[in-house]
């Protein structure tokens, strides 16, 4: 829990410069490329280490991290320098939540019984866009076992309208009339 309120710290003063600064952009795919370094279990063992001079951390991620602003690096080293790199994916993600809710998006997920098409997954968005009064974006997964329909995840909230929770609703209305 700790790990994600320090994310959100970072992630919050990340988004109040980037909007001063009007590049939120630029700062996502700063945030990016930087988190994509956490991918390499080797090259972060590396960055922790006591061993390993400050300077030398700094020089290897600047040539790493070639294309990102002065600023992001200096972020990097700021984590660096206090032991915090393991949260670089969480404030990525962080960021990334309070960009979309500046822009009015709500990411959500989808979890069907078949694949759906672009059409369907675009359709299902729109619904559920008007639900939460924000523009929903889908990531969506297949689950042979609802048998049909859908559960949504969006916001928070959690919408199931698969045939599974049906049959297994109306399995207990019958137990409970038959007792």
């Amino acid at each position: 829990m700790a790990r994600k309120a320090s994310a959100r710290r970072y992630a919050q003063a990340v988004f109040e410069i980037a909007l001063e600064t009007k590049k939120l952009a630029e700062w996502q795919s700063d945030l990016q490329q930087i988190a994509s370094i956490a991918s390499s279990a080797e090259f972060m063992a590396w960055l922790e280490s006591p061993k390993v001079r400050l300077e030398d951390k700094a020089k290897l991620l600047s040539e790493r991290l070639k294309g990102v602003s002065r600023l992001a690096l200096n972020l990097v080293l700021l984590l660096v320098t206090k032991g915090r790199l393991h949260i670089l994916a969480d404030i990525a993600d962080e960021y990334q939540r309070l960009v979309d809710d500046y822009h009015g998006i709500e990411r959500g997920e989808v979890v069907t019984a078949i694949p759906l098409d672009e059409g369907e997954k675009l359709n299902l968005a729109e619904r559920l866009s008007a639900v939460v009064g924000k523009k929903v974006m889908l990531e969506s997964e297949v689950d042979p076992g609802l048998l049909g329909g859908f559960v949504a995840r969006v916001g928070g909230k959690l919408l199931d309208g698969s045939t599974r929770s049906r049959l297994e609703a109306l399995k207990r209305e019958m137990a409970g009339a038959g007792g």
